[in-house]
């Protein structure tokens, strides 16, 4: 049923962006070739994102390291970065490596080249433009899913003793405990880790002070902060309530605290869902509330489970704290359908991303996962009603057999007053007969059936009884071990939805991958046309060797309309060529239009044209013509995409 409505719900469609940045174009473009050193790099993306110190690394043509200026915003503009570049910048191809922090909290990187002037002979390889350090990224991951635990276990306990108020909650104790400390030292971990994870270093620079101070002026590192002031707080909320955690069931919360827990766990919540996929892309006040309600109903339920299993082996748990924790987890699978649902429509943004992209697959796997924790549960919920039935039926059947001998005994009691009444005594003998029926025998020394009260005397205290259900049958016991079999294999599963929960924070949803992919189509990665074109120029003379090459013709941008033409001749040791003569032309063969001479000219070095008109978009071919001599030429020809 929620595979099904995810679905119908992609099926819908949804906006444009989603979490996670894209780079969207860069000035100067991937692959282009500018006459003059520009000034400054400028490059836009999807979404807004944060500057790191070594946000941009500009090489130059011999791979030496080129000093710029600060990164920051183009004209205040946080979807931006800029750098300014040095006056003098030489020529030749200069390669571009940058990184930066998307609003989501994830870092994102890659790299490009640009020329000036002439590209160099041998361009310049890419630098390795990996997001995180593998050590790093996994201690992160690591921090991030006993974060999720801890706070399971202290929400999720906490809800358990308020809602299904068990009778014993001293081995409860250790799990709220347990998950307070849990989760403040996971918050102290990841803000140690949140420097070196956003620069791509190691985790030896977690105790880095700058990194420290980067963290601190940041949305992520401000939600941690905030994490541990609401784990303060609530460390002084259990203290208050400490007699609560003593009594258990003969001492309940007042509505103030009910209220004052709750806005702690919404606050708890909320420092997730400003640092992560929520806060960023469509719809953000809805998904943050959808985050939300998400997160706390996960903590109600799982958390839920593992006291309860805590319950089961440590004390006794009767059978109203079973069925009301029931009532509470049903009410927290509606809330995880009902948020689940619409968090997958927003992160995926179309069927074919269930299974074209990594998010979509993680998805699959933890609906999976979900799905035999909701039979395990259904599983549970089946036995606590057959229990709470067989248990109903134990009373019933007590309570009428204590009717039937209640009856019996008053009949007999009626008959008894009936035969005294008809049956004369002596004088003097009654009060000697009335101590002996209270003494239950007779002047014979026979005795009478015990019975509840004298003939006209007090009533006599009954005989204590067992409550009704006090012990388990056989019957009853194998339901409760089934009980609790089933609770732990719900707990088994609930670790490894977790564990997906985990990889889905920092994985690129399927949204945001096609809008990347939509961004370097649009926006050029590469943004120009690079073509190469091999030639060889056959000798008529059997021992002369002939003369082969390639001819590298870029457009920039290669789009319908005007774009820049420049060629350059390479030899067979890749070096510079100088020819006579470069003619190139265009024709479209589908709609019969060319060829159309580019009419490139010699630059000094390499051939141009300041601008070539494509006025279609289709496959091009492109005619390139070399001539090495008065009588040795050839011609080559190769397809070009122009795109709109």
């Amino acid at each position: 049923m929620l595979l099904g409505t995810v679905l119908v719900l992609l099926l819908l469609g949804g906006g444009p962006a989603s979490a996670h940045a894209a780079l969207r174009g860069a000035d100067p473009a991937d692959g282009s070739v500018v006459k003059t050193a520009p000034d400054a790099i400028t490059l836009t993306f999807t979404e807004s994102v944060g500057l790191l110190d070594d946000s941009f690394r500009v090489f130059d043509p011999d791979n030496r390291r080129v000093d710029t200026g600060e990164a920051g915003h183009a004209d205040g503009r946080a979807d931006t970065a800029r750098i300014k570049l040095p006056a003098k910048l030489g020529t030749g191809t200069f390669t571009v490596a940058w990184r930066v922090v998307s609003a989501d909290s994830h870092p994102i990187a890659g790299a490009f080249t640009f020329s000036v002037g002439t590209p160099s002979a041998t361009p310049p390889a890419l630098p390795g433009t990996s997001v995180e350090n593998p050590a790093t990224e996994g201690l992160f991951n690591i921090g991030r899913y006993l974060a999720y635990l801890a706070a399971a276990l202290l929400i999720g306990t906490a809800a358990f003793i308020a809602v299904c108020r068990p009778p014993d909650v001293r081995p409860l104790r250790r799990l709220l405990l347990a998950g307070g400390w849990a989760l403040a030292g996971s918050t102290v971990f990841l803000l140690l880790l949140r420097g070196p994870y956003e620069a791509g270093t190691g985790p030896a620079q977690a105790l880095d002070p700058s990194g420290l101070t980067r963290t601190l002026g940041t949305r992520p590192g401000l939600a941690l902060v905030a994490r541990l002031a609401l784990l303060a707080a609530a460390a002084a909320f259990l203290l208050w309530q400490r007699k609560v955690l003593r009594e258990g069931e003969r001492e309940q919360p007042s509505r103030v605290a009910l209220a004052a827990g709750a806005a702690l766990a919404v606050g708890l919540a909320l420092t997730w869902a400003a640092a992560e996929h929520a806060s960023a892309g469509i719809q953000v006040p809805a998904a943050m509330t959808s985050t939300v309600l998400h997160l706390l109903a996960m903590a109600v339920w799982l958390g839920g489970l593992a006291a309860l299993l805590t319950l089961f082996y440590r004390a006794s748990v009767p059978s109203r704290v079973v069925g009301r924790f029931s009532q509470l987890a049903g009410l927290s699978v509606t809330v995880l359908v009902v948020t689940g649902v619409y968090q997958s429509w927003r992160g995926l943004g179309s069927v074919s991303a269930l299974t074209d992209t990594t998010y979509g697959r993680v998805l699959l796997a933890k609906l999976a996962a979900v799905t035999l924790l909701l039979l395990a549960g259904a599983r549970s919920r089946r036995t606590v009603t057959i229990e709470r039935t067989a248990r109903s039926v134990t009373v019933e059947t007590a309570e009428k057999q204590e009717a039937r001998e209640e009856q019996e005994a008053r009949e007999a009691r009626e008959a008894r007053e009936a035969r005294e009444a008809r049956v004369p005594e002596p004088v003097g003998a009654r009060a000697e007969s009335a101590t002996e029926a209270l003494a239950g025998g007779r002047a014979d020394g026979s005795v009478d059936a015990p019975i509840d009260a004298p003939v006209g005397g007090p009533q006599l205290p009954e005989k204590p009884r067992p409550p009704a259900g006090a012990t388990l049958t056989p019957a009853e016991d194998a339901q409760r071990r089934a009980l609790r079999r089933s609770v732990l294999a719900e707990v088994v599963v609930s670790v490894v939805v977790l564990v997906f929960t985990t990889v889905l924070t920092g994985t690129l949803p399927g949204r945001a991958a096609a809008e990347a992919a939509t961004a370097e189509q649009t926006a050029g990665l590469p943004v120009a046309s690079v073509t190469n074109v091999p030639f060889t120029i056959g000798s008529g003379d059997p021992g002369v060797r002939g003369v082969s090459g390639k001819v590298q013709v870029t457009l920039d941008p290669g789009r319908v309309g005007d774009s820049g033409l420049q060629a350059v001749v390479y030899g067979p040791d890749g070096g510079f060529v100088s020819i006579p003569e470069l003619r190139i032309s265009f024709s479209l063969p589908d709609q019969d239009i060319g060829p159309l001479d580019a009419k490139v000219t010699d630059r000094g070095g390499y051939w141009a044209a300041d601008t070539v008109n494509l006025p279609l978009p289709g496959t091009w071919e492109m005619k390139v013509t070399v001539r090495v001599s008065e009588t040795d030429q050839v011609s080559e020809s190769k397809p070009v995409e122009i795109v709109r």
